[in-house]
């Protein structure tokens, strides 16, 4: 859910340009953009997929991949600097609680990717309840408060730890042993501790009080798709077919990802996309990719309300959210 606070500085990449030269014909297609929540990672996989396979310009697009700035881009999004937007979970769901004008279109992941992560030599915490009392890396959000208090609760103990604010250095902190324990995501810190060798254990959020959600949103804002059903239609059904192509071919998926950007580590990315497709990440079951889930979308919604997670657009808690099938709109799958 906090992609954008679980990535580790050493691992962050670039936004590359296009692995494939824009042909010709590139001209004629509409320009439209999406921007990125975070520096390039597996999470953004069917976009490049999308792109650098020609399935954008098949269906008459050319997009841009915006990389990412100091802007979030789901304020990018609401200000109108580009069309469609890969939003964080969290910071997709505070800015559609403040404000009507996003809409979701999509979700990656069909299961939770986070955990929370200890040392697994570390003889004191066996449960969650025995967080209590311990020292905690964070990444400065309420979110993080609301999640570790109901694990611990739900487990029996007290939720009161001791936070550092530490963000991408919480992992180098807890690997020598001077913070108890911190958040990562599985299908990419999780893969990169196996790399380097590191013995940790983890609690699944799910396990412990807290709604198996669904992760990473792509959004447009209201008015475009109000205005360009259709361009809208186009960008998500190529993007679906990237995603498909990924979740089906995982392997070669993750070499047009290491064409697409510099990463220090290629095994990194491959792999987080193993874990993804093995783990069943991108699809479960009969669940088509992308798909949203109005219970669990509701159901997190509900969470973060209830935890005073979310303000309303004059700044103030908002508990009650009401009706929520408006905040997404998967109109585009329709023929």
């Amino acid at each position: 859910m906090i992609r954008t606070l679980l990535m580790s500085a050493l691992l962050l990449v670039p936004l590359a340009a296009s692995a494939q030269d824009k042909p010709e014909e590139a001209k004629d297609l509409q320009k439209v953009s999406v921007a990125l929540d975070w520096m390039l990672n597996t999470n953004h996989v069917g976009i490049i997929v999308a792109r650098d396979k020609g399935f954008y310009a098949e269906n008459g697009l050319d997009v841009e991949v915006l990389p990412y700035s100091d802007t979030n881009s789901a304020a990018l999004l609401a200000s109108g600097s580009t069309e469609f937007g890969y939003v964080a979970t969290l910071a997709y769901l505070s800015a559609r609680a403040s404000s009507p004008d996003l809409t979701a279109l999509w979700v990656t992941m069909q299961h939770e990717t986070g955990r929370l992560v200890y040392n697994s030599d570390n003889e004191a915490i066996k449960r969650p309840a025995d967080l209590s009392g311990k020292t905690y890396a964070g990444f400065g959000s309420n979110w993080e408060k609301a999640l570790i208090s109901t694990m611990i609760r739900t487990d029996g103990g007290e939720p009161v730890w001791d936070t550092v604010t530490l963000n991408t250095g919480a992992y180098e902190a807890l690997a020598v042993g001077r913070v108890d324990f911190t958040l990562e995501v599985a299908t990419w810190e999780g893969v990169n501790g196996e790399l380097l060798g590191r013995k940790q254990s983890w609690f699944n959020y799910a396990d412990y009080g807290v709604p198996d959600q669904q992760n990473g949103y792509i959004a447009t804002t209201t008015k475009m798709l109000n205005e360009q059903p259709d361009t809208v239609k186009a960008f998500m059904q190529a993007t679906l077919k990237g995603y498909e192509f990924a979740a089906d071919n995982p392997a070669e998926a993750a070499e047009i990802m290491l064409a697409a950007g510099d990463f220090p580590n290629p095994e990194l990315v491959r792999g987080s996309l193993k874990l993804i497709s093995e783990g069943k990440f991108l699809r479960d079951g009969d669940t088509p990719v992308g798909k949203i889930d109005p219970a669990r979308f509701a159901g997190m919604v509900k969470f973060l309300a209830e935890n005073e997670v979310l303000k309303d657009k004059d700044g103030n808690v908002l508990k009650d959210p009401g009706d929520v099938s408006s905040w997404y709109n998967e109109d585009w799958r329709k023929e």
